[in-house]
């Protein structure tokens, strides 16, 4: 069932992705680097099919660093950068969504960083600049990927400048690159943000057998003391997704009307019942 989910999902992250590239970004020359970018320098000087370059690039960069990427990486990246190709192949062929430049970097460069997140949190990796960042940090260890990727993308971008020889198409690009990079690092932030809870009552024992019964999540009971009453209090300690809030706090005043809950937003939980994002 995971697997199947982490199917899907990639799925839809690279169609997402290859929609942005062949409606958006190539027919209006954005380059915003990577892959993408390379296929739009090519696709508009020698029209050479924006999916084939993605699948050359990503085969000629998979063999080069097969002994270096390991044998799981390979296949993973194998995997999702043949169906991002496909994908791309497949929408050239629809007619571009806007020829207006700000909307194609606006909505190009959202769409794109959404879809690589979404390939991202599926644990799939779509490949291009990805396998050549891991392939330089491999021989320049003290340069974190982050900076190797930024550094790649801005070689594309400069190389559009030359091809093209348009400021405005450049900074159009980097305007894209923005948004699609703040597009992933918004989606895996967002998918690792879960909740926790602190809940004060008298009735610590019967409230957490409750959960830990009707429930996946775990609970924590912290003997406390009151400093207003100086009564002995229990403090229920339990990490939550944030959709499952709800139903939590139903369950607890059912027990207890007069419990008090604290919620608490923590940026990554790791551990059992729940996955890091990266």
């Amino acid at each position: 069932m995971k697997r199947l989910k982490s199917f899907i999902y990639t799925i839809i992250g690279t169609a997402i992705t290859a929609f942005a590239v062949s409606t958006l970004l190539t027919p209006n020359k954005i380059v915003c680097g990577g892959v993408s970018g390379i296929s739009t320098i090519l696709y508009q000087t020698l029209n050479i099919p924006p999916g084939f370059t993605f699948a050359i690039i990503n085969i000629v960069l998979l063999i080069a660093g097969i002994k270096i990427l390991g044998k799981e990486f390979t296949i993973k990246t194998l995997f999702g950068s043949s169906i991002l190709s496909g994908f791309v192949q497949l929408f050239s062929y629809l007619p571009p969504i806007t020829d207006n430049v700000f909307l194609a970097a606006f909505f190009g460069g959202t769409l794109y960083g959404l879809g690589i997140g979404i390939a991202f949190a599926s644990g799939a990796s779509t490949g291009g600049t990805d396998i050549l960042g891991r392939i330089i940090q491999y021989f320049l260890p003290q340069f974190p990927i982050g900076k190797l990727l930024l550094a790649v993308d801005g070689v594309v971008i400069t190389a559009s400048l030359l091809v093209f020889k348009d400021t405005e198409l450049v900074l159009f690009g980097i305007f894209a690159l923005f948004f699609s990079t703040f597009c992933v690092d918004w989606l895996i932030r967002k998918l690792n943000i879960s909740k926790i809870a602190f809940v004060i009552t008298d009735k610590g024992e019967e409230i957490s057998k409750y959960l830990v019964s009707t429930s996946p999540r775990g609970v924590t009971i912290i003997n406390a003391i009151g400093a207003y009453s100086y009564e002995n209090k229990e403090v229920l300690f339990c990490a939550l997704k944030e959709n499952e809030l709800p139903e939590f706090q139903k369950k607890i005043t059912n027990i207890d009307k007069e419990a008090f809950i604290v919620y608490s937003e923590s940026s990554q939980i790791m551990g059992n019942g729940f996955h890091i994002y990266r």
